[in-house]
C-alpha cells in the first residue's frame, strides 16, 4: 500500500513537471509596492553555451494594481560584460478591465516574453536586472511607488528541437 501511494506521488510529480525550465526564480517587493529605485537582480549561471532558450519575466499583480499596462527595463549582463538594455511594455489587462495572465482571486501571475530563441554564448555568471519604468501621462517623472505588483521574477526555458 505504501509502495503504491509512493508511485502515485511519483507519476503525479513527473506529469507536472514540464522538463522545459531550466532557471527560474522570484523576488518579493515590498508589500506589494516597487518602489521606482528598486532594481531587482538575479543571476543566474550554469547553461548550455549551445542550446537556444527563451526567457520571460513573471511578473505577479493583485487587485491594487491600477493600470492596464507595464513598463520595463530589463539589462542582461554577459560574464564578459556585454550589456543589453531593453524597454519593454506589456499589457496587463483587457480594455473592459478583465486582467490577464493565470491565477485565480486578487493574484494574477503574468509570465511575459524577453529574450526568444537567445544562446547565452559564455560560460559564468549572467546577470538580469529588472526596474519598473511607468509614468502619468504628460509627467516626467516615474512613479515612485507602483502598487498592486507583489512578485518580479524570471524564466528561463529549454526549446524543443
Amino acid at each position: 500500500m505504501l509502495r503504491g501511494i509512493a508511485l502515485l506521488m511519483l507519476v503525479s510529480l513527473m506529469v507536472s513537471c514540464d522538463g522545459q525550465t531550466v532557471k527560474s526564480a522570484y523576488t518579493p517587493t515590498n508589500n506589494g509596492v516597487w518602489h521606482k529605485d528598486s532594481i531587482i537582480q538575479f543571476n543566474f549561471s550554469g547553461l548550455d553555451t549551445v542550446q537556444p532558450f527563451n526567457v520571460f519575466i513573471n511578473i505577479r499583480n493583485d487587485q491594487t494594481y491600477p493600470y492596464s499596462n507595464l513598463f520595463l527595463i530589463a539589462e542582461l549582463q554577459s560574464p564578459l560584460g556585454d550589456l543589453v538594455r531593453d524597454t519593454l511594455e506589456y499589457e496587463m489587462a483587457l480594455p473592459n478591465g478583465e486582467w490577464l495572465g493565470s491565477g485565480h482571486g486578487s493574484l494574477r501571475e503574468n509570465k511575459l516574453w524577453y529574450k526568444e530563441n537567445i544562446v547565452f554564448p559564455a560560460s559564468g555568471v549572467y546577470t538580469l536586472k529588472v526596474s519598473h519604468a511607468m509614468r502619468k501621462n504628460g509627467q516626467v517623472e516615474g512613479i515612485e511607488a507602483l502598487e498592486g505588483i507583489t512578485d518580479v521574477g524570471y524564466q528561463i526555458e529549454k526549446i524543443n528541437p
